[in-house]
Parts: C-alpha cells; structure tokens; sequence
C-alpha cells in the first residue's frame, strides 16, 4: 500500500503516563528507536527501554524549569519535512536533522490543575504546556508523513494497525489522528482562554463576577453517546459533553434502561431544582415544570409533601433529593410509576429497591455545582446562539423589602421563602402558592400572570389543599392589582415578587385592603 509509512523514529513526552510503558515497549519490538523528554524519559528507563533524550538531539540541555526543551529546528523540522520534497530533504541533510516519524504528547494537566479548590492563578499558569502543543500542531500539519497521537485510548489500535502492516501506519490512521490532534489543541486553548478571561474579570470587579466573562465565550463539546430519539421519534439526537465536570450529562447511572432526551432535559430541571435549597429537599418536575416540592426532617415526610401537591401529574416524573436517598422513601417512590430518580447518593439498599422496577433510571449526581465552574447557558435560535450567566441567586430573609402595613409572620416568611425558591424553576409567567413545607399548587407557562394564579389555585384545590394562610409568589412584578384580588379570594396571606411595575402602588393598596402582607425581592426570575 502506497499510503503507509513505516515507524522508524518516535518522540514520547506524555504527562499522563497511563499505558505509555506497554505502548514503548510494544514500539521497541518494532525496531522503532524512542526519543524522550524529562519524567517520560526516565519513566521508560526505569521500565527497560532503550531512550534518546532530547538532549542529545538538540544539543542543548532541558532549561528554565522544563520550559524550553523540545522548541529547536532538529525537533521540528524533523516532523515538518515533506519526506518527497527534495527542497526538504536537502535542508535536512545540511543541517543533519532526521525525521521523526510517530510523535506521542499528551498536554501538561491545565483542565485538571484549575478545576482543584484554592488553585492560584501561578499555579495555573505553570501548567500551560507550551512544547506540547507546538510538536502536537507541527506534527499534525504534516500527517502525510507523520502519526501524532494526543490520546492514550488510541495506543492499542495503532499498535494493532503496525502488527497487521509489519510496522506502518496509513494514510487515513494518520489524517485521522491529526484531526484528534487539532481537536485536542484547539480544546486545551479554548480552555486556558476561558479561564484567564475569568480571573482577568474576578480582579478587574470581583463584586459583579461573572459579567465579564460573556466578552469572550468558548466552550468545546465531545459527544458522549447517542441517543434513541430527540424529543420526538422522528428527531435523531446525541449527549454531548462541554468538558465540564459537574453537571446531568456526567451523572453515574446506576440501573433502568437508556436515559432519553426529555429524560435528561427534566432530570437536568429537578436536580437544579433541589440544590437552591440548603436543608433537605424533593422535587418531581414533568416537563421541565415541578408537579411538587416538599421539605422535611427525612426523605419520605420530604418526598410524600411533594407527592401530596399533585399526585396525578407525578405519574410518570423525574424526582429529584439533594440528600443521601435511604430504604424507606425508595419503597415510596417505587408505589408511583417514575420515570428517573436522580440523588447525590444512596444507600445500598435503596439500590435494590429501586433495582425492583427494571425500567426505572437511577442517576447519581457528583456534586452540585462548582463556584469555580463557569457558570454560563446557551440557547440555540436560528443562525446563532444566545449566552448568559446561569440564574445563581439565592434570596434569603434579609434580601426582603416588607412594602405593606402588616409584616409577615415566621411562618409567612417561610412559606414565602418556599415559595420563592420554586417559582425560579418554573416556567414564565410563574404562580407558586405555598405553606412552609410544601408546595400547594404551581400555574406554569402562562400567557398572562392572573391566569397562572387561577389554575395553581384550581390544582391546589383539585388535591384538597387548604390556601389560608398560604403564601404566593410570582418569578415577575404584578402588571395590575388583579393579581391580589384573585389571592384575596383564596385566602393567601402573604405574597412574594420582584415589584418594580409602574403599577406597584395599586398593588400594595389592594395588599393593605386585605391584610395580605407583601415583600419585593428586588430580583426577577423569568424562565423560558
């Protein structure tokens, strides 16, 4: 085959050394002389293999704490050569520089280093690679020639390849390789850009953190795994991975069939859900929308609040704790059809409860999410994207601005605080009524507010939950005093929302009419 080309000199400088011992030695029985650097190098003595420093091919000793080392023309020009340019091979004839023919990098750790709690910014620098990606690109341009390999998942099957072709590599492994290559490089620039952007934006104004950062958006995507369907049977759809360790599309599954497109979109809205609360929480959410949210002293009192809002539109949920899920509340999940339970842990035994229902998912989530994680969404609309900072804000009693005559009791003030927490998660125009445990009933995706108050009131009586007494809260100001009236009438006693419509004056007046007392947040919570 006229496309292969036979390995005869390589060049190993990895930082992850997993496998690069067995891929040495598999390229030693090839006949294949190994170049190396530093800690790789030593590595491979230490294992056996016979290895070149760069060093001695350079001529000139590793420098600057390991900085400068590969950065020399007999490094390069050897996997730049065109090996059938006779322009090429003259100049490396002159200057006695031998081609190198395999060149196998993987990047100092940067992801890894920035990704630890207390990095300092040095810290993260030292662990730019800068020889790595320079051997990586020039090695990869010239994949006609040269095999560059920046993935220790692909020693087996190069080694495969030159056992079948007595020591070559073809054409199509090496373009192939190279497109992993820039892939990689390109990856690993993205990265270090998104971070120095973030640092320059924290010391610039570390009190509005998070603003700066939208001046400079990247973020690289691999593809994790396909999926059955889109939202549709019709639609093809994947899992795509942004490189982030946090998040729904790296939660361990642990039983039940395949996750499907709306079961990662619902589970991704129930878990994001639970952790804005600090003590113990669940949530069932059905299309995107919480169906209930119930807090308590365990699981089960917590769970079955949530199941008590509306156990009809429960059928067929994702639920979601942000604590360790034990034996009893799994015997209560399992007595309704669902369709993911989704825990930061569980017991070994609530395990093999859920294990009872064969279909059900069971995810388990790695943490919540990072400070230290860029907390940035994407919405896709036609010929672009949008951008912006994740909705982070958590309100807490001393956030409140008490706007009517009569105050809010404690328990007010816990139903609203409930209440408050929930209407971030449901779809614009949002209507949450609630007690001081528990949801009573949720008016979601409405094209007018009074109308979201209407049918959260009809859910919560539908299920015989009493209002008086509760508490209402709206993502969004009230545009007219309506909104009141109809609370009035439910027997709601407290309300929770932004304020700043022309119209706040009406609202607080009708407040004051009925002894409703009212508090602004000051902060707006539109979900679409």
């Amino acid at each position: 085959m006229t496309d292969l080309r036979k390995i005869e000199r390589a060049l190993i400088s990895v930082s992850d050394k997993t496998g690069v011992v067995e891929f040495a030695q598999r390229l030693a029985e090839f006949g294949v002389e190994i170049i190396s650097t530093g800690g790789t190098a030593k590595t491979l003595r230490d294992n056996g293999i016979d290895v070149t420093d760069v060093s001695e091919i350079t001529g000139f000793p590793e420098m600057m704490d390991g900085r400068v080392k590969t950065l020399h023309p007999k490094i390069h020009g050897a996997f730049l050569a065109l090996r059938d340019n006779p322009g090429h091979v003259a100049s490396m004839q002159e200057h006695d520089i031998t081609p190198i023919d395999l060149v196998v990098i993987n990047l100092y750790p940067f992801e890894e280093t920035i990704a630890k709690e207390g990095v300092t910014l040095e810290e993260a620098v030292e662990n730019i690679d800068i020889g790595g990606p320079a051997m990586i690109r020039s090695a990869a341009k010239n994949w006609r020639d040269v095999a560059v390999l920046t993935d220790s998942g692909s020693y087996a099957g190069v080694i495969n390849e030159m056992r079948e072709t007595h020591g070559s590599i073809s054409l199509s492994t090496r373009r192939h390789l190279a497109t992993q290559a820039y892939t990689r490089t390109a990856n690993y620039d993205l990265k270090i850009a998104s971070y120095l952007t973030r640092q320059h934006a924290i010391e610039s104004n570390p009190m509005a953190y998070g603003y700066g950062v939208l001046e400079s958006v990247s973020f690289k995507v691999n593809k994790i795994t396909d999926l059955r369907y889109g939202e549709n049977p019709h639609q093809k759809a994947a899992l795509i991975s942004t490189g982030e360790p946090d998040g729904i599309a790296n939660a361990e599954q642990l039983h039940g069939k395949e996750m499907s497109f709306n079961n990662y979109v619902d589970a991704d809205a129930a878990w994001n859900l639970v952790q804005d609360f600090d003590g113990l929480a669940v949530a069932i959410i059905k299309h995107t929308n919480p169906s209930g949210v119930g807090i308590g002293a365990t699981n089960e009192e917590a769970y079955r609040r949530a199941l008590s809002t509306d156990p009809v539109s429960a059928f067929g949920g994702i639920v979601a704790f942000n604590q360790k899920v034990d034996a009893a509340v799994a015997a209560s999940v399992n007595e309704v059809f669902t369709e993911v339970v989704i825990a930061p842990d569980f017991e070994p035994q609530a395990i093999e409860i859920f294990k009872q229902k064969k279909n059900l998912r069971v995810l388990q989530m790695a943490g919540a999410f990072k400070s230290n994680s860029l907390p940035t969404e994407y919405k896709q609309v036609s010929g672009g994207w949008l951008v912006q900072e994740k909705d982070v804000h958590r309100l807490t009693v001393v956030d409140l601005k008490f706007v009517t005559e009569r105050w809010p009791n404690e328990v007010e003030v816990r139903s609203m605080l409930l209440a408050w927490n929930v209407s971030k998660h449901v779809k614009s125009n949002a209507i949450v009524i609630a007690n001081e445990t528990q949801t009573l009933g949720v008016g979601a995706g409405q094209m007018n507010r009074v109308d979201s108050v209407r049918i959260a009131a009809m859910r919560a009586e539908r299920f015989g939950h009493p209002l008086q007494g509760s508490a209402l809260a709206s993502d969004a100001f009230f545009p007219f005093r309506d909104n009141v009236d109809e609370a009035a009438k439910l027997g709601v006693t407290a309300i929770i929302q932004p304020g700043g419509s022309i119209k706040d004056d009406e609202s607080i007046a009708a407040a004051n009419e009925y002894g409703i007392a009212m508090a602004f947040t000051g902060v707006r919570h539109f979900k679409h």
